[in-house]
């Protein structure tokens, strides 16, 4: 029996786009498409295909067209004609077996979980591992991550970060270029491939996050704009045309994306999401698509009576994006800090091109420590215009840091990582410094042990005018930072090859040596209470600048740690602001049991206040009151 609705031409907020079926065989189809006067459902049944059917659907308030179809089989293939045009995937498609121009599938979203008791992770306790699906493993599905998650369990991670998995044109591509937000990737497996991964992680008390763009759509196979208003011509962002925030019509793209994300959080299982570059997500509304999408999350984590957060990727240094609404804030739950990893990179590599330019110096590094963010209103030289608010007010957690991510690597001309470039006192240097640090830390996939593929950008566009866009698009990103070597060729299915991790290498030589330093980090993070309470009060950080040297304290309770961080090249003594007492060495970065090079401070401090430290070159030491471990 068809079920009835109770208002024909209404359209409830909470009822799902696209194409919902159930196992009795009725399927409900719900588009909005404002620019047609009229829309059918074209439907085809995958095992029959020539036994194609055509439904009418009704026309509803707002633009909504709506109807039903018996008899269809999960699996059936259909597409939208508007006005007898051409046949068109849906907007809201959950899978697209046959690429971003084929038709869509009716999907049967039942799973069976096993996650029941699952209620997520304090955000304290986050220890992020972004991974992209594709490169992650040789097969780059998703069921090839599950036999890993143990292994990366074993080190101390707590969630994995998954770069965007909605379909995208081709079988290779970052995840940034997707163009149907509720459909997942079909070469990485699909959707119930996804769930599979989702609760094999939740089985091991593992968090899932998923990275997803709201900012822009992309330009292959990118048919919404036939359908509705979904972009505006009033603004544009890096990618593209900008999406309908704020305009005509902004309240049904509104629902759309919003619907969006409480499929991955209800449907799929997910514990939080990253919003991608919200930075270029143009609203003037007077409530924010963000701090709508935000309440609607956690509203919906609280039904769940599961843990569920908002990651923001932005550039503009705004305490409002997790100040709570109380304040005018927007109420996201944390933003990634790209000052933090500037300021570290510039210490580590001396590089002071591009946007590395308003960073020098321990000092920076140290702001980083105590506020979060080092720009909080100051002129920014590369911008050349004042840049941030202050976040001195704000919690530790509300911060994510890291020295490696997709971008800071995949944005290089040659798309190298540290271990290209840094010898492996400093690799430990820059790990201890974001392990360590009072923020919640991100490690970029095989950065634990010194991975050497590049991670570099790369697509499978089918259309050459676009493939030459891109082409002449990356060249004129890098022509700021003047780097000399060629840039390699998104389009060769070469440069994606390069890119895939070698898991093996961990097992082996200073692979195995810097694996073994990351997991004592967090170890270490995990079981101090000084290291475990992620607190901006509740430490003192000193630098150093004449002996490129960081000092930094941090206490919860009777727990105590001392930490000395060097970035420079040669040995050097230095007196260090060491409270009263005896404190034991726990950590040395260059002590001989992690190898490679000889440790110079000592086992004991016993201070009066003041202590003096012998280090080597890029050599970090943390030192802990006996109060300072666990049970």
């Amino acid at each position: 029996m068809i079920p009835e609705r109770q208002n024909p031409l209404t359209v409830k907020l909470d009822e799902a786009l696209g194409a919902v079926w159930s196992p009795d065989g009725i399927c409900r189809f719900l588009v909005w498409a404002p620019r047609a006067k009229k829309v059918h459902v074209r439907i085809a049944n995958a095992e029959l295909p020539a036994q194609e059917s055509t439904v009418p659907l009704q026309a509803l308030e707002r633009g909504y067209f709506f109807g039903v179809s018996k008899d269809v089989r999960a699996g059936a293939l259909y597409q939208y004609v508007m006005d007898g045009n051409t046949a068109r995937p849906d907007p809201a498609s959950r899978f697209q077996p046959r690429g971003v121009h084929g038709p869509s599938q009716v999907v049967d979203t039942r799973f069976e979980w096993s996650d029941e008791a699952w209620r997520g992770l304090a955000l304290q306790k986050y220890v992020l591992y972004e991974l992209h699906v594709g490169t992650f493993t040789p097969e780059g599905t998703f069921d090839a991550i599950i036999p890993r998650i143990a292994n990366l369990k074993q080190l101390g991670i707590t969630a994995i970060e998954i770069m965007p998995v909605a379909q995208f044109p081709g079988g290779r591509n970052w995840g940034y270029d997707g163009v149907y937000p509720f459909a997942v990737q079909d070469s990485y497996g699909g959707p119930a491939a996804l769930k599979r991964l989702v609760n094999a992680c939740h089985a091991q008390g593992m968090a899932v996050v998923l990275d997803v763009v709201y900012n822009h759509l992309g330009p292959e196979g990118n048919y919404l704009g036939e359908f509705g208003p979904y972009f505006t011509g009033l603004y544009r962002t890096p990618w593209g045309a900008a999406l309908n925030f704020d305009g005509p019509h902004s309240d049904e793209v509104r629902r759309y994306f919003i619907q969006n994300a409480l499929q991955w959080i209800q449907e799929f299982h997910f514990d939080g999401l990253r919003l991608d570059a919200i930075n270029a997500i143009v609203d003037t509304s007077a409530r924010k698509f963000l701090e709508e999408l935000s309440a609607e999350v956690h509203t919906a984590g609280e039904k769940l009576n599961r843990k569920v957060y908002l990651i923001a990727e932005s550039d503009r240094n705004d305490a409002s994006v997790v100040a709570g609404s109380e304040v005018g804030g927007w109420g996201l739950d944390a933003s990634w800090n790209d000052d933090f990893h500037h300021a570290l990179h510039v210490l580590m590599t001396g590089e002071r091109n591009g946007y590395y330019e308003d960073f020098s110096g321990v000092e920076d590094l140290a702001r980083a420590f105590r506020d979060g963010f080092i720009y909080a209103g100051q002129y920014s030289t590369f911008r050349q215009k004042r840049h941030g608010t202050s976040t001195h007010d704000l919690r530790a957690d509300h911060f994510v840091v890291f020295s490696q991510n997709h971008d800071q690597i995949g944005n290089r001309m040659l798309a190298e990582r540290y271990s290209h470039t840094m010898s492996i006192d400093q690799l430990k240097l820059a790990a201890a410094v974001v392990l360590l640090s009072p923020y919640i830390p991100m490690l970029f996939m095989g950065e634990e042990y010194a991975e050497p593929a590049p991670f570099q950008y790369f697509v499978s566009h089918e259309d050459a005018g676009l493939i030459a866009a891109v082409r002449k698009g990356r060249e004129e990103e890098f022509a700021r930072f003047q780097w000399a070597e060629k840039l390699p060729d998104p389009q060769d299915e070469n440069t994606f090859l390069r890119s895939k991790m070698n898991w093996e290498l961990q097992k082996s030589g200073k692979h195995k040596i810097i694996r073994a330093f990351y997991q004592q980090l967090l170890e270490l993070r995990a079981t101090v209470p000084a290291l475990m309470e992620l607190s901006k009060r509740n430490q003192e950080v000193v630098a150093l600048a004449a002996q490129d040297v960081i000092f930094v304290r941090r206490w919860s309770g009777e727990s105590q740690v001392f930490m000395a961080f060097h970035f420079g090249d040669s040995n050097m003594s230095v007196e260090a602001p060491v409270p009263e007492g005896r404190w034991k060495k726990l950590l040395d970065s260059a002590d001989r049991a992690t190898q490679w090079s000889d440790g110079e401070a000592a086992e004991y401090l016993n201070s009066t206040g003041v202590a003096r430290i012998k280090m080597g070159p890029w050599q970090m030491c943390l030192f802990v009151k006996s109060a300072g471990l666990s049970e």
